[in-house]
């Protein structure tokens, strides 16, 4: 008989097997409560590390210009690719490089890209982008810390595997979306600290924990 030390290695496994075979994109997941937070008619938006460009192809069907900006050539040249000419401008650059998209924005976004960067750097160059008046928002991971980090963890398992069968009840049959291949790396800061880091670069800004192991931060600039 398995003991229970083994049922929960095993259990995971077969999480994993089942989610790979029904992928769906969380970060995708959050583009409607981004575009909530926004003005109905913005200016000029930057998407920093926009990956393969599905959030700033929502962005340009409502803003005036939107440049998207990442690090990766190659995901880059496949965002190009997949939007029509000139709805956005795409470019290759560091998320910290302010000379590469110096702004003013109306607005700046940016979808898990925060856990790759130095945070109160990246908040500054973020702050420093934004015209006055601008908004700031920002769908971040972080590292579970807590007991309730721990707790919405588990509602979140729960609720994944649910939407994964919804969206996908029979196993293999769609393909692993294009901003699902982008490299991944774990949270290495919890929200505590992610607060605290935000009050100090960003006074009073919102940072509000939600479900599939994200953040919503929001912040308007005086």
């Amino acid at each position: 008989m398995t003991g229970a030390g083994g049922l929960a290695p095993r259990l995971l496994a077969a999480l994993d097997r089942f989610h790979a075979a029904r992928p769906w994109d969380h970060n995708a997941h959050y583009h409607r409560a981004i575009l909530r937070r926004l003005p109905r008619r913005p200016g000029p938006v930057l998407d920093v590390g926009c990956g393969s460009g599905d959030l700033a192809r929502l962005l340009a069907r409502r803003a005036s210009a939107v440049t998207a900006i990442d690090a990766d050539p190659g995901i880059v040249a496949r965002a190009r690719e997949a939007s029509p000419a000139a709805a956005v401008t795409f470019t290759v650059a560091d998320a910290l490089d302010r000379e590469a998209a110096p702004g003013p924005y109306t607005a700046v976004t940016c979808v898990a890209v925060l856990h790759h960067l130095p945070l109160a750097e990246a908040f500054a160059s973020f702050r420093a982008r934004l015209a006055p008046g601008g908004v700031l928002v920002v769908v971040g991971l972080y590292r579970e810390t807590t007991p309730a980090d721990r707790a919405v963890s588990l509602l979140a398992l729960l609720a994944n595997t649910a939407i994964a069968w919804a969206k996908h009840p029979v196993a293999g049959t769609s393909p692993r979306p294009l901003a699902m291949t982008a490299r991944t790396r774990p949270a290495q800061v919890g929200l505590a600290q992610i607060r605290r880091t935000v009050q100090e670069v960003l006074p009073g800004a919102r940072v509000r924990r939600r479900l599939f192991w994200r953040y919503v931060l929001e912040w308007k600039r005086p």
